[in-house]
């Protein structure tokens, strides 16, 4: 029935006599508004409302290539090709808001000036599908509808379910809580950020902490590879695992197997992890670390350095590291198995840091791999009272090493042990697969066997039971490996030492956790002072390493943040 207002604002059905009330007209609006297929405050009827394009509530979408007019309020402004080449709409209805993206990659200036966020625009256009995601494509024309209103960002608690985040998709979103970046792997890479509402932990990590593993990617707006300059990054050119950012406002999307969110604010991060200060002297302590230096070779172009300026780079960061670190003993892991790379090692960090180390010798089996382990120590703090010691059991690949030290003016000595297990990477097709703790646990097992046995021959020959395993183990620390060696009576000091949100030296797919370990006999054990992990390297993005892509050029210093991409433990011992 249509209606006419009179003088007083009241309505008045025409040809009647009667009034319909205030309360009743503003329903009548409000359904209006909300339910219509089109507004009557756009240039001519939409032939359809949103929810009909992308099809809600069970109901399917409308097929691709079919022409519609729509109207809707722009959320999100994305045009250009270094960014998402359109933009976002979104429309109340009767299902409740639907947001739809529209692709436009070459607009007119005069379209491309009417897509600000708040524009009421109608569209005329072809729906389409990309990546199974349904859009709006082919537009041939906008128009501008009366009433121009950014709709209110509509907040949301993480972490959501598969179905509440589908039914959110396209629209416009807040975030009151923090959340924490627990990965920033693809930093550099496409620009994004891996958001969980706490930093989440390898659930093998340690034993009986339960964690939900919901992520939200924080997308940039853009979908290119190797941006420039780098979003998010703080005053030193990074964004570290552990920040924070709160009251995130953007757009939520599925692409790239993800739910992604396009910042329509820029997000405000909090530095809840900063970068920690060097370690401690450890004074009348001696310290021992174990260390992996990402590939450390001579050899250019193999599994290390492409360049000699990446090489360059290599050298200044772990050189800056290791002085850090104020070792007097470090196992090194990953340097490559040529005498050449081992050798220009310690001279270069002998006269970067200022400091004389001097390589443990021996002619033992390094093994045939690519890599292989070393020990270092400072000749002025400690004396190596042996040669090398290898375990050539045919478990190993790249086999433990041994050496015994005591202090340089003399007193007890004690066994140092380092270990390189094999690779969770690299899976056979069968055998050995993943069932939950990453592809050749066997292997490590077996390997963890061998090395129990070792330790066992290295007390009886030396007549000494104080040894400290240090290493990159390639295990979490509730895994059937770590296990294994502790079931013999070592004493895992990253786990008796400190609490699980700190039991971390390595970051994987945006879950922390600890493959470099700290193990000691028990005799050894209660002379520990410290056990200190150094979180210099995971918690960067990797852009900032020796391998620093083109676009992070910018962002290099020669400190030693992502000198590697595992961080030290150092471990602190009262020893006479």
């Amino acid at each position: 029935m249509p209606f006419l207002l009179t003088d007083s604002s009241q309505p008045r059905p025409c040809g009647k006599g009667r009034h319909l009330p205030l309360a009743a007209l503003a329903w009548l609006m409000s359904l209006l508004l909300t339910s219509a297929p089109a507004s009557a405050s756009c240039p001519v009827p939409s032939s359809a409302d949103l929810a009909v394009v992308k099809g809600i509530d069970k109901r399917p979408a409308l097929p691709s290539g079919q022409e519609v007019i729509v109207d809707g309020v722009v959320t999100g402004e994305f045009l250009g090709r270094e960014r998402l080449n359109g933009f976002y709409l979104q429309q109340a209805t009767e299902h409740g808001p639907v947001g739809l993206f529209v692709y436009l990659p070459q607009p007119s200036p005069n379209q491309a000036g009417l897509i600000v966020p708040g524009a009421h625009l109608q569209l005329h256009a072809r729906t389409g599908e990309y990546r199974g995601q349904t859009q709006l494509q082919r537009v041939e024309r906008i128009e501008t509808c009366v009433g121009d209103r950014l709709p209110e960002p509509l907040p949301v608690a993480w972490p959501l379910s598969n179905e509440q985040l589908s039914r959110k998709e396209g629209l416009l979103l807040t975030f009151p809580q923090p959340l924490t970046v627990t990965g920033n792997y693809e930093l550099g890479r496409y620009g994004t950020l891996r958001l969980a509402a706490n930093r989440l932990f390898r659930p093998t990590n340690t034993p009986d902490e339960p964690q939900p593993r919901d992520i939200l990617e924080l997308d940039d707006g853009s979908y290119r590879a190797s941006p420039s300059p780098i979003p998010y990054v703080d005053e030193n050119g990074s964004r570290r695992v552990g920040s924070t950012v709160q009251g995130l406002t953007g757009i939520l999307t599925h692409a790239f197997d993800a739910y992604r969110l396009h910042p329509t604010l820029e997000p405000r991060f909090v530095a809840a992890n900063p970068r920690p200060a060097p370690l401690p002297e450890p004074g009348d302590h001696l310290r021992v670390a174990t260390f992996n230096v990402e590939n450390y070779f001579v050899t250019l172009g193999q599994r290390g350095a492409e360049s000699a300026a990446a090489l360059e780079r290599q050298r200044a960061k772990l050189a800056a590291a290791v002085a850090g670190l104020q070792a007097d003993i470090l196992a090194l892991v990953e340097v490559e198995n040529d005498p050449r790379a081992l050798a220009d090692l310690v001279e270069q960090l002998s006269e970067r840091t200022g400091v004389r180390y001097r390589a443990v010798g021996g002619s033992v089996d390094r093994g045939s791999d690519a890599i292989k382990l070393a020990l270092l120590y400072r000749p002025d703090r400690v004396e190596a009272v042996s040669e090398l010691h290898a375990d050539p059991h045919p478990a190993h690949h790249r086999p433990p090493l041994a050496a015994f030290f005591r202090r340089a003016e003399g007193g007890s000595t004690f066994g140092v042990v380092t270990a390189h297990f094999k690779s969770k990477t690299g899976c056979p097709p069968r055998g050995d697969i993943d069932r939950g703790q990453g592809c050749w646990n066997q292997r490590r097992v077996e390997q963890a066997q061998a090395l129990n046995a070792f330790l066992g021959r290295l007390a009886a020959a030396e007549g000494q039971s104080s040894l400290l395993l240090l290493g990159d183990l390639n295990a979490y620390g509730a895994e059937d490996p770590i296990r294994t060696l502790t079931g013999t009576g070592m004493v895992d000091l990253m786990a008796a030492r400190l609490p699980p949100e700190q039991r971390y030296t390595y970051v994987f797919r945006g879950e922390s956790g600890y493959l470099d370990h700290a193990m000691a006999s028990p005799g050894l054990a209660a002379a520990v002072a410290a056990v200190q992990p150094w979180p210099i390297n995971a918690d960067e993005p990797p852009f900032l390493g020796y391998a620093a892509p083109d676009n992070a050029a910018a962002y290099f210093r020669p400190d030693p943040f992502r000198s590697s991409d595992h961080d030290p433990i150092a471990v602190d011992l009262r020893w006479p």
